[in-house]
């Protein structure tokens, strides 16, 4: 479940924002118990993006990626792409692009939260 906040003439403190936290699916929950939660807020749409904040507890998880931008506001991570690509050194302040499809593994060490526009579009 996502919660559309609007934006339009607005500014928020997007570190602090009340998300919405749901457990993680087991299939995707590597290491940490009890399962990792994961809060999201939808923010606004521009386009053919959505752009929202999106938070995860310390865990080890896997994901198939959609194609997104993102801001780390804060938090520590390591993502490890299947396909052998580098692996992404996140911390506050890392700017990264994910493309989709890509398999990951997320090594969470520090609660993290981050700033996201993910295409809309599911065509390749």
């Amino acid at each position: 479940m996502t919660e559309n906040i609007p934006l339009l003439g607005a500014c928020i403190d997007a570190a602090s924002l009340p998300l919405h936290y749901e457990a993680l699916a087991d299939h995707k929950v590597l290491t940490g118990s009890p399962r990792p939660l994961v809060g999201m807020a939808v923010l606004a749409g521009l386009g053919d993006c959505e752009i929202g904040v999106w938070e995860i507890g310390p865990s080890t998880t896997t994901d198939v990626e959609t194609d997104e931008v993102f801001l780390v506001l804060f938090g520590e991570a390591t993502v490890k792409f299947d396909d052998g690509s580098a692996a992404l050194g996140l911390k506050a302040g890392s700017l990264a692009r994910l493309r989709r499809n890509a398999r990951t593994t997320w090594h969470v060490t520090q609660t993290l939260r981050k700033v996201f526009c993910v295409s809309k579009t599911t065509e390749n």
